[in-house]
């Protein structure tokens, strides 16, 4: 048999069998006929754990790679800041990365992180702070013995913060130069208030006024154990996994911390036309107001409210009209996102050439109103609705994403 021959025999014991009764191939994707999806997210108590020292955590095994994922939810955030040092949780956060642990400093932290291929991050937001590890199974051991040095004795090296403080100091004085970052200040202003929290911006003032003995002391009020929440995933069986933390977080005294609540009430400005001026050849345009919180009995419809009117990309009313049939701007749309502590807010928003911004809004104004008093097709509804539970299991489609839910909701 000649070589030709044999890889032809080959290929043909590679190709799969044809079936006995093999579908017909439909004449248009629109006949294609697919069965139901059939989910079950996972249970969180099927997950959770409490660790002795009453850290909470939600924990699963996964295999698919040689990894650990750790991912904290830590209850601190910039509602916590006092008058006048405003940046100081912020600049917490960052440091207790950057700035070295109490045996390692900030380079050899750099260093030992490096050789062991570890990844690990913090932060703190405005009702939020996180910590994270990712690192190979093999070399756990050790890269969480670093980690929780640096959660609990973080060193604040006084160079690396005097470096970060400076470069605040000159984003500072670029505050005013993208018209995005206007736009997005002054949303937030309106929507909330001057006076909330999250419109308390740093100054030279409070930055300069920041010292390590600052962030020193925001750390320890609120970093234990008991006010973490963990997500961890990874290449470990769950027994194993469980006694490494204990013993990892043994010996960190552990009170529980009565912080202040997060504020709830907002004061957004009274309904009008706001406008800052910026020598820019584009006009960028937020129309919007606050809304509720996610556990509102109607959540779910204004969810698919939303998408059909601005948020689905091109099949969505508002970039179909300014974008698609007008050509007006490259980005238009809306987004619908629900309070958790406080009023959420509904935004439609696009950028065009400054001549056209009063015509765009006209039409996205338009929209709005046609949502209002209007109906919505079936065809729409459908289409939405299919959208929503089809990608809804994507939310699941790891384990560590799973467990970063469950964190997240009992936060």
């Amino acid at each position: 048999m000649t070589r030709t021959a044999t890889a032809a025999l080959l290929l043909l014991a590679l190709l799969p069998s044809a079936p006995a009764a093999a579908q017909a191939i439909p004449d248009h994707p629109d006949k294609l006929v697919f069965q139901p999806i059939a989910f079950q997210p996972p249970v969180a108590k099927d997950h959770r754990v409490v660790l002795k020292n009453g850290m909470v955590v939600y924990i699963a095994e996964d295999r698919a790679l040689p990894l650990v994922n750790i991912a904290l939810t830590v209850r601190v955030g910039s509602w916590l800041e006092p008058a006048g040092k405003e940046g100081l949780a912020g600049f917490t956060g960052s440091q207790m990365r950057r700035g070295g642990t109490k045996s390692l400093t900030a380079e050899e932290l750099d260093e030992k992180l490096e050789f062991l291929a570890a990844q690990v991050s913090t932060g703190i937001g405005p009702t939020s702070g996180s910590a994270g590890l990712n690192c190979l199974s093999d070399n756990l051991d050790e890269a969480l013995r670093i980690f929780v040095e640096m959660l609990r004795e973080p060193r604040f090296q006084e160079d690396r913060l005097a470096l970060a403080k400076e470069q605040a100091l000159q984003e500072m004085k670029k505050r005013n130069d993208d018209s995005a970052d206007i736009e997005g200040r002054e949303w937030g202003v309106l929507l909330h208030g001057g006076d909330f929290f999250t419109n308390r911006f740093t100054t030279e003032a409070s930055v300069k006024g920041l010292a390590r003995d600052d962030l020193a002391s925001f750390h320890r009020e609120h970093f234990t154990p008991a006010n973490m929440i963990a997500a961890v995933s990874g290449s470990f069986t769950r027994a194993e996994m469980i006694k490494k933390l204990e013993t990892a977080f043994a010996g960190w005294p552990s009170p529980k911390i009565a912080a202040r609540p997060i504020p709830a009430t907002t004061s957004p400005a009274a309904p009008g036309l706001y406008r800052v001026e910026k020598d820019v050849n584009q006009g960028r345009v937020s129309i919007g107001l606050p809304t509720v919180k996610r556990d509102h009995p109607d959540i779910a419809a204004l969810e698919v409210m939303n998408e059909i009117l601005g948020g689905s990309g091109f099949t969505s009313r508002i970039t179909k009209t300014v974008r698609s049939d007008e050509g007006l701007a490259y980005s238009a749309g809306s987004s619908f996102a629900p309070g958790i502590w406080y009023p959420g807010r509904f935004r439609a928003a696009f950028q065009s050439k400054s001549r056209s911004v009063p015509y765009a809004a006209s039409l996205v104004l338009g929209e709005i109103r046609k949502m209002r008093e209007g109906t919505v097709s079936a065809e729409e509804l459908e289409t939405i609705k299919n959208n929503l539970v089809q990608t809804f299991p994507s939310s699941f489609a790891s384990k560590a994403q799973s467990m970063a839910i469950f964190a997240s909701d009992e936060y």
